[in-house]
This record gives C-alpha cells, structure tokens and sequence, in this order.
C-alpha cells in the first residue's frame, strides 16, 4: 500500500537532483514536504549570523514558490524536531518519513533521534545521500577503515571507486499530480517566516542590494550565468573581470552550502563541458578537483573525532595558542590596523562572503602569522558571518592555514602588506570597504602609517586617530611565530605525519599562480581528474568548487 510521507528538508533546498524526494513520490500516494525551523538545532550544531539566516530563509521561501509550481507547498514549522513531527505524524496520518543523510555530528544525532521516534510510531524511514558526491563510508571502507587524510591517498582511493553517481531527474508537475500534497485550511500558519519573526535585526532590504539571494532559483541561474561567463558554452563570450576581490553575481559557495546546488549536478555539468570542448573553451580541470578537495575534507570530518576542536583531535598539533580576547576582538571589528586585513574583515561582516584568497589572508594573520592565537576562535567567527559557513571544509581549511593539520610548508608566511598590494595595487578594495582611508595616494593604502602627516592630513585621516595604528610589527612577530611553530612541529613529528605527504607543492607558487603572477598549465583530458597533481588544492571554504586564476573568483 502506497505510503503518506513526511518528506524532511533539511540540506537539499532544492528539487533538481533530490534522489530522497523522488523516491517518496515514487513510493506514497501522498507526500507533505515540510522544514522544521529548530533555532536551537541551527545555532546548536554551528554559529549562524543574522545573513546566513536571511539567506535560510530566503533559500525557504523559493522552495515553496518552486513547489507550487508543481502543484505542492512547503510547511514550514517551528519547534522542536520530535515535538513537530510527533504531531504532524499523527495530525497527517503519516506512515513514512524521508529525509537526507548527513554527517555533521550534530545532524547525525537527530537522524538518530529521527529513526528512534519512526521506531515507536511504526513509520518506515526513506533516506538517501545527496549533499556528497560520494557515500563517505564507502570511501572509508576502500581505504581500509580509515579516513584518507592526504589528497593524494584520496584521490588513489577515487580512483578505484570511480566516478560519481550522475544527478537524478527533475522533481515536475507529473509527479505531484500522481502524488499529491493535501491542503491545510489554516495556510499561513505554515509560511516562512521573516528575520523580524525569528527576533533577529537583519538589515533593512529596501535599503541595501542583497547579494546573495537565496535559493534553489538564483543558483541554476548563477550556474548558468558562471558557465556564459567563462566562455565556457558554445559562442558564449569570455569576460574578464578587473578585481577578483569584489562580490558578483556567478558566486556558487553559499548555495552549495545550503544544497541549493547539487554538488553532483555542478560537477557533472563540468563534465559535460569537457566532453563537448570541441564546440567551445574548455574550463580548467582542477575546478573539478576542487570539488574533490571539498568531499575530501567531508571524508576526513565523518570519521575524525573533535574535527571542529584542537583538544581531542587526533590528527590536529596541540599549540599554545595566546588567549588574548582584545587582540581577537580588533581582528573580527576590523581594527588591527593593517588596512588589507581590516577591508576584509570589513566586507566579511557587511555581505557575509569573501574571496578565498582574503580568507587566506585573515586566518594566517589570526593563528601562526601575526597574532598567534587559536585557529578554533577564527572558526566561530567564520561560522558566524559567512553565508557558505560549512562544518566540515571550514574548520578543515582553518587546520590548513594554522598548519595544525594538512598544511606543512609551515614557514610560508602572508604578509599582511605585499600579499593585498600584489592583488590590488591601486588600492581601490581598502577604498570601498574602509572609506576612511579612501583619500590616501596609491603608494601609502596598505600603509598609511608611513605617509608623512601632511599626506594624512591632507587625506582627512590621521593614523593612531581616526584610523589605528598596526596592532604588531609584523616583521617581527611572524619571526617569532615561525620559531614557535618550528619547535611544535619538531615536538609533535607523529601527528604531523598523519595528514602529510611526502611531496609538496609550496602555498606561496600557489598563491602566485593564482595572482597571474606565474603561468599555470592545465591537464587536458577528463581522464587525469583523479590524479595526484598538486596543483589541485583548497583553495575553497564553504564548498566553494572553482579557484583562480581561471575563473578569477567569480564562481565562489
């Protein structure tokens, strides 16, 4: 007998390439699509700012204006997961409940909690993986029990596994009239609600252009746009974009975050692209690597314990970091008067996005460049403002740039000066983002304490008044660090071995290539995508798939 389904969106706002949702459809006569707005489980599991919430939301609102569409609706509900769905069970004679598979550690114990409460109710239970590119299990199974925690062993592992599964179809109007979705009398009590709803102070829409709309809608659209941009499908037209820094309207980070964006529909589409190259220019392959790098440290998150902490986690150095909360807190307010670092954090609190090489930037000044304090803290705040806040690829790429983990070239240090000048000489970043110093001549920008006082005065800012002073001499304090690191790393040679390989391409040749300062070559067959190349690396945080210099940014 055909069941009455509770379909569970959690991830996956989304109805292309949702294999959990079709096989409710195919298996109920009826279907209720329904999220349940938990505060406590969101803001348990990780921070979430008030624009990750406005971007939830927004992602929940096109959800149901996509469902209706196809003849269903969205119920949004607010509580407590096994206090709302113990009354929808009943209240909608429900005898099935579907749901993705996750992994976080916090979405793992409510899908526990899930099949508990099916348990006792007599439901059955419908769940499917579709926020991965892969079964994680099955990756840890192939590697012998245990997690790859190199990308080269990853990637020999792929390599045996082979390519992912392709995306399933469409969700259409066909499926909902032979499964339908019954009304509610009482409709708006299962809207979505607003910021103003949620208690939360957002920023005033009708004032501001929002940057990143949410939902399943802008993301294809995105995706698409991204693709004509490159030059990518046939007789579109390459374009080139002045400063990589700057937000666009192509960026796919926050959607794939939120499952806006299938991962596998984004990688396979890449591959589609590769294999009609003869009709139009081919993007670079390690974008599908990248992707790679992201269910890489998706693996590595499942199966680590205290993935997201220093203390308890096996594969991470255990530092003496400083606990010094007002050195912490100028660099989250963007006070550490270091203008390329303070511009960053700037746009980072104001659009809740920032380029990977910002990110780059920002979390070796906070840990083992300049200020030497806990990886952990720089997490929180990420977790807190950016809109692709991932649980996984976040603390694993703040592993990386603290050289706690994966990351071994320990002594290549961003200067928080030559590294944004090289990106932006001109300064026009720090003038958007930090208009005080907007007045300041193109040699003094990224050090305006240099400048003799009539330049300041004359710039309408006077440094140690209206804008600080830097917060340390970076020259020496990256010395010091460097000693620091050099002598844990030297003291703590077994975990260092644990996420190492034995050959190493440098992160500044990385960061050089990715500033056109050096030419890169690219593989050119499909085939090679899971090779061992190095030149494949995160450069990523939130699932953010392509990197410079081929894309320049625009696509996370």
């Amino acid at each position: 007998m055909p069941h009455r389904t509770l379909h569970l969106f959690r991830k996956g706002l989304r109805l292309h390439d949702n294999p959990t949702l079709l096989g409710a459809l195919e298996s109920s006569a009826v279907v209720y699509p329904v999220y349940v707005l938990d505060r406590a489980f969101e803001e348990g599991g990780m921070r979430v700012g008030v624009l990750r919430w406005r971007f939830l939301l927004q992602s929940l609102q096109d959800l149901h204006a996509r469902l209706r569409a196809v003849g269903s609706r969205l119920f949004v509900v607010r509580g407590s997961h096994r206090a709302v769905l113990g009354e929808l069970v009943g209240r909608w004679g429900i005898t099935q409940i579907s749901f993705d598979s996750e992994m976080e550690p916090h979405h793992t114990a409510l899908q526990r909690e899930l099949g508990e409460m099916a348990e006792e109710l007599g439901l059955s239970v419908y769940t499917r993986l579709s926020h991965t590119l892969y079964d994680l299990s099955r990756i840890i199974e192939a590697n012998g029990g245990e997690p790859p925690l190199t990308y080269k062993k990853f990637l020999r592992v792929l390599s045996a596994i082979g390519e992912p599964e392709k995306p399933v179809r469409d969700i259409t109007a066909e499926d909902f009239q032979r499964c339908n979705t019954p009304g509610e009398a009482d409709c708006e009590r299962y809207a979505v609600p607003s910021l103003c709803d949620l208690g939360l102070d957002g920023p005033d829409e009708s004032q501001e252009e929002v940057l990143w709309p949410g939902g399943e809608t802008q993301a294809l659209q995105r995706l698409n746009k991204h693709l004509e941009s490159q030059g990518w499908l046939e007789n579109a037209k390459t374009q080139t974009v002045m400063n990589s820094l700057w937000p666009n309207t192509t960026g796919l980070s926050p959607y794939l975050s939120l499952g806006c964006l299938s991962v596998r529909t984004f990688y396979h589409t890449l591959g589609k692209v590769y294999a009609q190259a003869k009709n139009h220019s081919l993007p670079p392959v390690a974008l599908q690597g990248q992707v790679l790098w992201r269910e890489f440290f998706y693996t590595a998150a499942s199966a680590t314990q205290n993935f997201t902490r220093m203390e308890g986690n096996p594969i991470c150095l255990q530092i003496h970091w400083y606990d010094d909360q007002d050195a912490l807190e100028k660099w989250r307010t963007a006070r550490t008067g270091f203008p390329w670092i303070d511009a960053i954090m700037t746009q980072l609190r104001q659009e809740g996005w920032i380029h990977h090489l910002s990110r780059h930037a920002v979390a070796c000044f906070l840990t083992r460049g300049d200020l030497w304090i806990s990886w952990e803290e720089g997490m929180k705040v990420f977790e807190e403002y950016l809109l692709d806040a991932d649980y996984s690829i976040n603390a694993g790429n703040w592993m990386w740039l603290s050289a706690s983990a994966f990351f071994h070239q320990y002594n290549r240090i961003f200067c928080p000066v030559r590294f944004g000048r090289r990106a932006d000489p001109e300064g026009h970043y720090i003038r958007k983002y930090l208009p005080v110093l907007r007045s300041f001549p193109s040699r003094y920008i990224y050090e305006p304490w240099t400048a003799p006082e009539e330049v300041q005065l004359q710039a309408g800012c006077i440094i140690g008044k209206d804008y600080p002073l830097p917060m340390v001499c970076h020259a020496e304090v990256s010395e010091r660090n460097l000693a620091l690191m050099k002598e844990v790393r030297s003291s703590q040679e077994n975990t260092t071995k644990l996420t190492r390989d034995a050959v190493e391409e440098s992160v500044d040749v990385c960061v050089k290539r990715e500033l056109g300062a050096e030419s890169e070559e690219h593989q050119s067959s499909a085939s090679k995508r899971f090779s061992s190349d190095p030149q494949a690396r995160p450069c990523s945080w939130g699932p953010e798939a392509p990197r410079l210099p081929e894309i320049t940014g625009q696509a996370v």
